[in-house]
């Protein structure tokens, strides 16, 4: 099966607790409109001691 996968649009947020349930929730929602939602959890650029998250939208077809 191979599938294409389109970076949409990608946000640097504050970690927060439960943003995952957003995005899982997402996921499940939006599956069948081929959208997918990630979350990941990355150091600061200006500081490695902080972390922030990483919300992305992609495309797959």
């Amino acid at each position: 099966m191979n599938s294409n996968i389109e970076t949409l649009a990608s946000v640097r947020i504050e970690p927060t607790a439960d943003v995952y349930k957003i995005v899982d929730l997402l996921n499940r929602t939006l599956k069948s409109q081929d959208l997918m939602f990630g979350l990941s959890l990355e150091k600061k650029v200006n500081d490695s001691k902080k972390e922030e998250m990483v919300f992305t939208i992609y495309r797959t077809e």
